[in-house]
């Protein structure tokens, strides 16, 4: 993964952030029971996401500290 690819990776991680404390607010600020279904399901996705972009940075990252010794 080259330097710009692992940027855009950390970039996307900070968007996910951004978007799970953004529902978390708006869930705790909906009265709506559907509405609140709804962007509970948004932010597991968001929250698994997230997950997923942190343990590829991480695999790069063990990978290039092996190489590197």
């Amino acid at each position: 993964m080259t330097q710009k690819e692992l940027l855009y990776v950390e970039d996307a991680i900070g968007h996910e952030g951004n978007i799970i404390t953004i529902l978390q607010e708006t869930i705790k600020n909906t009265q709506d029971e559907r509405i609140t279904n709804f962007l509970q399901t948004e932010l597991s996705e968001h929250v698994k996401t997230k997950e997923k972009l942190i343990r590829k940075l991480e695999e790069k990252s063990n990978v290039w500290s092996i190489i590197n010794g």
